[in-house]
């Protein structure tokens, strides 16, 4: 209820601002995600294999893709920002005693609607901003590897007729961000931001449509962008 009230609170502003000079911005760069995560132990592969309790876990690659964010300046210091960009694709390794193991992969996509506070240093070129919203992430194209299918299939836990599969939960969470605008011309900039995200998921690993196995997994990445800059 929270996260919605934060949301309808900054789409109320848009409808409520003044229009600006230069209102529209769009950034257009590369934009990397870095996972900074842990998870919980997968208990039937550690009971099956005789494993120890704990041992095992799950962790996540970082990926780099197009990034598309689109600013609304609302005040001379305030500006609304939706983050977007190409599906990012992760694969999930095994770690722990399951070190090596690849797990599975999947894309996800994570739009984000930001409030931004823009600093006035004196500058009307540079203006370093923070900001502070929501992320809600989607994953999609969940698939598990063909290493834990034969994995599985030697702890005797499915056989070669048996449908693998793994489904990944979408996450709401809160986002922080910080970064600068550094304007080279009338129209063209570079934007460059950093964001800490709260994204966690469970992720089931299914037999036949059941789920055999649940691993929660707080993705929590840092976002980190890097692009071109115009104002229309």
């Amino acid at each position: 209820m929270k996260k919605s009230l934060l949301v309808c609170s900054l789409l109320a502003a848009i409808g409520a601002a003044p229009v600006y000079a230069d209102t529209f911005s769009v950034n257009v760069g590369a934009i990397g995600v870095m996972p900074n995560d842990s998870s919980s132990n997968l208990p039937v592969v550690e009971t099956v294999a005789g494993l120890a309790n704990g041992s095992t876990g799950v962790t996540v690659d970082n990926n780099t893709q197009l990034g598309l964010t689109f600013d609304y300046k609302v005040t001379d210091n305030w500006t609304l920002e939706l983050v977007a960009a190409t599906p990012f694709s992760h694969e999930i390794h095994g770690t722990g005693a399951l070190a090596g193991l690849k797990i599975g992969e999947t894309k996800h996509l994570p739009p984000t609607l930001l409030a931004q506070y823009h600093f006035d240093i004196g500058s009307d070129n540079v203006k370093p901003f923070v900001g502070f919203g929501l992320n809600y992430t989607t994953f999609f194209e969940d698939n598990v590897s063909n290493e834990l299918v034969d994995t599985l299939g030697a702890l005797g836990v499915a056989t070669a007729g048996d449908h693998v599969d793994l489904a990944l939960s979408d996450s709401f969470g809160y986002a922080l961000q910080a970064g600068v605008n550094w304007k080279l011309t009338d129209k063209w900039g570079v934007h460059f931001m950093v964001s800490k995200m709260d994204i966690d998921t469970d992720a089931d690993v299914r037999l036949n449509g059941t789920t055999i196995e649940t691993v929660a997994v707080e993705i929590d990445p840092t976002v980190a962008m890097l692009g071109l800059r115009y104002t229309f």
